[in-house]
């Protein structure tokens, strides 16, 4: 029996491998990862990492966890799937024969085609490695006394803004497009966080792309120029314009990739013997039956637990709500359910101790919850989302409370 291969030793990887073992599958379990070390959690990267540099709070599991469940760990990199034999080559050389392939490849930073993005003082925040780096040029900056430039207005490029504010670092967040996290909430929370940011301290372009990352006579980046004609010194640069996933493999073994390697409603592939989760997988969305992507560490473990389910002979669709979360300063953002698509009616209720909530409705459906320091109604939001959904006549029979709503069914 030669059992499964995951590749990929992120959270879904990760996820995948422990969740066959509590559902009692008893094969082989391989953990490709090209990484050094433990599989590690990513989302501190930006936030409590960056603050307090302590990687052993990290591990999502100690090294005794995978000897227990007899899950092996391989630091290789995939470099072909060979699905006639049903063989993973790896660049080592060695041949890894499976039963089953689950492929949790990630993402990787989206590398815009910038002069000068490959210089010095260019950094990224993906994986340990970059937090390493950022961590350590961080103060460096702080005591020359010059200014981070971040590209990107979501979620990394802002989380990151506020842990640099609160080092004493300047900040600038250069975003193309008109408001912050276009792409994940409702203008909004966009707002909203616009103003939050601004009182921190964060200098914001927004509406204009970087057209090239400067460069001084050594070579290393020193800033940044707009596409209006405005020039932004730096010490440092943050490339923070979202990612891409990783499909090449898939793509090269002849699976179908449709934004991200196509996986059905059990995410198995187009090949019966592989099955795909976390950000490079996409799959149709339960509730519209659109194909969607989602770059999120619970979306990659609710599908690392249902291909579980399935392995160990308990299929079902996944049709598990998505939800998000972000925290930046002292504020939580809370997401449950996938903005609505198109122009859509948004609610805006402030909430005690300062939280807020944007309802997004698609007609009379209410479709995502974005709330802020508010989890009470984070939670609420999940549970009806999850059970079926929300109309404005049942949520106006509870006086616009989803809390009481939910407590009464």
């Amino acid at each position: 029996m030669d059992g499964v291969v995951i590749l990929g030793g992120g959270q879904g990887g990760f996820q995948a491998a422990a969740s066959l073992r509590q559902e009692g599958y008893a094969g082989p379990v391989r953990l490709v990862s090209d990484e050094p070390g433990l599989p590690y959690q990513r989302p501190p990267l930006s936030k409590a990492y960056l603050k307090d540099g302590d990687a052993a709070r990290l591990a999502l599991r100690p090294e005794a966890f995978f000897a227990a469940s007899a899950i092996e760990l391989v630091h290789d990199r995939a470099t072909a799937l060979l699905r006639e034999t049903r063989e993973v080559a790896l660049a080592s050389g060695a041949v890894l024969a499976y039963d089953h392939l689950i492929l949790a490849p990630g993402a990787r930073n989206a590398r815009p085609p910038l002069p000068g993005l490959d210089a010095p003082g260019v950094l990224g925040l993906r994986t340990l490695a970059d937090a390493q780096a950022l961590r350590a040029a961080l103060p460096a900056t702080v005591e020359d006394g010059a200014r981070a430039v971040v590209i990107g207005g979501g979620f990394i490029g802002l989380e990151f803004a506020a842990v640099a504010r609160a080092f004493g670092c300047a900040v600038t967040v250069v975003e193309a497009a008109p408001r912050l996290m276009a792409r994940a909430v409702s203008p909004e929370t966009s707002a909203r966080f616009r103003g939050k940011h601004e009182s921190l301290g964060v200098d914001l372009a927004l509406g204009v792309p970087v057209a090239e990352v400067l460069t001084d006579a050594a070579g290393r980046a020193c800033g940044v120029g707009l596409a209006d004609g405005r020039e932004i010194p730096a010490g440092l640069v943050l490339l923070a314009a979202g990612v891409r996933p990783n499909v090449e493999l898939a793509q090269a073994a002849g699976l179908e990739v449709a934004d991200g390697i196509a996986a059905d409603a059990q995410l198995l592939t187009s090949d019966p013997a592989i099955s795909a989760l976390g950000d490079a997988c996409s799959f149709p969305d339960p509730r519209t039956g659109a194909r969607v992507r989602l770059e999120s560490v619970q979306a990659a473990t609710d599908h690392a637990r249902a291909v579980a389910r399935r392995l160990a002979g308990r299929p079902e669709p996944y049709a598990a709500l998505p939800w998000f979360w972000s925290d930046q300063a002292d504020w939580k953002l809370q997401i449950a359910g996938l903005p609505p698509r198109g122009e859509s009616a948004a609610d805006v209720h402030d909430l005690p101790r300062g939280g807020f909530a944007v309802r997004r409705w698609e007609g009379d459906a209410l479709v995502c919850v974005e709330t802020v320091n508010a989890p009470a109604e984070h939670m609420a939001a999940r549970r009806l989302l999850a059970a079926g959904g929300v109309s404005r006549v049942a949520l106006a029979a509870q006086e616009g409370s989803l809390a009481r709503l939910a407590k009464s069914g």
